[in-house]
């Protein structure tokens, strides 16, 4: 990951958000991440731009997974008809039990959901022939 180095902080809005860039040690240039550190980057802000809104800025409560879910799985949440999907979800996530949401616990839920996309993928093109 670019010599290893980690992400500069940059403070917003009372949360750490990492920057998309890395720089190289000892110059004035600057590595470009690739799609996938761009796409870990995302998550890292997404989550933590939910994350602070209120209560502990590093775990997400049931109302910040709630906006969180409902603002960027939009399309995931539309073909869901239960009413308690939200509560069934963090009762899931919640590995150790606090009621809360920590990054770890995201990052399964994100992966778990990249997965069933994938498959249906797979899915799809194994029905087209390809």
């Amino acid at each position: 990951m670019h010599g290893l180095m980690l992400p500069h902080l940059l403070l917003f809005n009372k949360c750490f958000f990492p920057r998309v860039w890395w720089p190289v040690p000892g110059s004035d240039q600057v590595n470009m991440p690739t799609q996938l550190e761009i796409a870990m980057n995302i998550m890292i802000r997404i989550f933590h731009q939910y994350s602070c809104k209120e209560g502990d800025r590093f775990k997400l409560n049931k109302g910040e997974l709630k906006m969180l879910l409902q603002q960027e799985l939009t399309e995931f949440l539309s073909c869901q008809k239960d009413p308690q999907l939200v509560d069934k979800i963090m009762q899931d996530l919640d590995a150790n039990k606090d009621n809360e949401v920590d990054f770890n616990e995201f990052v399964v839920m994100v992966a778990a959901l990249t997965v069933a996309c994938n498959d249906y993928f797979v899915e799809q093109l194994k029905k087209k022939g390809k």
